[in-house]
């Protein structure tokens, strides 16, 4: 516990970190201000060497084994709300030097994305059952950042929102064949055959959620024009009047990013567009966090800005429009974790416990990052030529009033 202690004296210098050890001694390190003051219990003296050398996949491995517990009204959100807080004081402290260079020389064999590892890791996380996604996504299952227009709307209707607004972007014409990259359980998808007289192809990774996509397409009678199939976008051989991509740039890995784009490039007829939507950074480039590389998405990686423009500025593609969205997916997580936390124990009955508290840790990890920490979502229009889009932005708000009087 010495060194384990002389990394937290350091690290903590706002609020109040408790820590009792295994043997039930209890040790306080104290910042300025000394609120809020946050309490765990650490059941097992091996977890003391361990969160010294690695702590962000430690603490949420032995949260999930539940050797490392709270006390005295602490939950996982407030002690992470802490961490953050104290996070450069961790960064810079000493023993987190030999963290940093292993990530940096591992990051390009964890990104190692070609279309047989895009497979296994799009299944790992999107193939679970479909019933423990309907516990906390809204009724139509998109599985991304909503669109806000108020922190205080429903999920459902940023949802709506956000899909309203990439139907502005993309100003869809009657005659459009779309290709929906990343499809997932088809909202968007079907969102936009319904909102004009396109064809909509959709493609991704997962069996599970293509099935419940082609199913719904069948059940909304939209089949006709609506297809969804197994597929890497490596694989695209067809041209598309619009493309759209929500939330696949960070399944795609770092050293895919100008291939990823540059299949964009060719993917579009000429007078087409592709709309980006993507989790970011808001600082230079850096690496994924351990624990969510580890059990929740392997081989995934959010780029910075400056990765994805510059990968863009490699290809024919001209950048239309750049919007960040900065606290729309805090919003947005913090219903899919008070959904969660409603229906634990229906994800317990689903899996078991371990799942459940790996998930919470997951979906409350992610929440603080979008609230306190660098991350946010931004969206690219892309086209090949200069003149393939409108030289202003009025068509988007047009359009969107458009459909909003449509009640769409």
């Amino acid at each position: 516990m010495r060194l384990l202690s002389s990394l937290l004296k350091a690290f903590i210098t706002k609020g109040t970190l408790v820590v009792f050890d295994a043997k039930g001694g209890r040790h306080d390190f104290v910042g300025t201000p000394t609120t809020p003051v946050i309490t765990m219990r650490l059941h097992n003296a091996s977890l003391y060497h361990k969160l010294l050398l690695q702590p962000d996949l430690t603490a949420a491995e032995a949260y999930m084994d539940g050797t490392l517990t709270f006390e005295d009204g602490t939950d996982i959100v407030s002690f992470l709300d802490l961490m953050v807080a104290n996070k450069e004081g961790l960064e810079n402290h000493g023993s987190q030097k030999y963290g940093k260079i292993i990530r940096a020389i591992t990051k390009p064999f964890q990104q190692f994305n070609p279309i047989k590892n895009a497979r296994k890791n799009a299944a790992h996380h999107y193939d679970l059952s479909e019933n423990l996604y309907r516990l906390f996504l809204g009724e139509d299952m998109q599985y991304s950042c909503g669109y806000f227009r108020d922190p205080d709307e429903s999920l459902d209707q940023a949802q709506l929102n956000k899909k309203r607004r990439i139907a502005a972007k993309l100003d869809l014409q009657d005659g459009d064949h779309v290709l929906d990259i990343g499809c997932g359980w088809g909202g968007m998808g079907l969102y936009l055959a319904q909102v004009a007289n396109v064809k909509v192809t959709g493609i991704a990774l997962a069996r599970e959620q293509l099935r419940v996509a082609n199913q719904r397409a069948e059940e909304m009678g939209l089949s006709d024009r609506v297809k969804f199939e197994y597929m890497d976008y490596r694989e695209v051989t067809e041209k598309y009047d619009k493309i759209v991509s929500v939330g696949m740039v960070e399944h795609v890995g770092a050293r895919y990013f100008h291939p990823y784009f540059q299949q964009i490039s060719h993917m579009l007829k000429p007078k087409g567009r592709a709309m980006v939507h993507s989790i970011g950074r808001r600082g230079p480039p850096g690496s994924t966090n351990a624990f969510i590389q580890k059990y929740i998405f392997p081989g995934g990686y959010s780029p910075s800005i400056s990765e994805a423009i510059a990968a863009v500025e490699n290809t024919p593609l001209w950048i239309a429009d750049c919007e960040v969205w900065r606290l729309h997916y805090y919003h947005t997580i913090r219903h899919w974790r008070d959904n969660f936390m409603a229906n634990r124990d229906k994800a317990v009955a689903l899996y078991d416990e371990r799942f459940a508290r790996m998930w919470e840790f997951y979906l409350s990890a992610v929440a603080i990052g979008f609230k306190h920490d660098n991350n946010m979502n931004f969206q690219l229009i892309l086209s090949n030529e200069r003149d393939d889009t409108p030289i202003t932005r009025d068509y988007i708000y047009e359009n969107e009033k458009a459909l909003m009087k449509r009640g769409l």
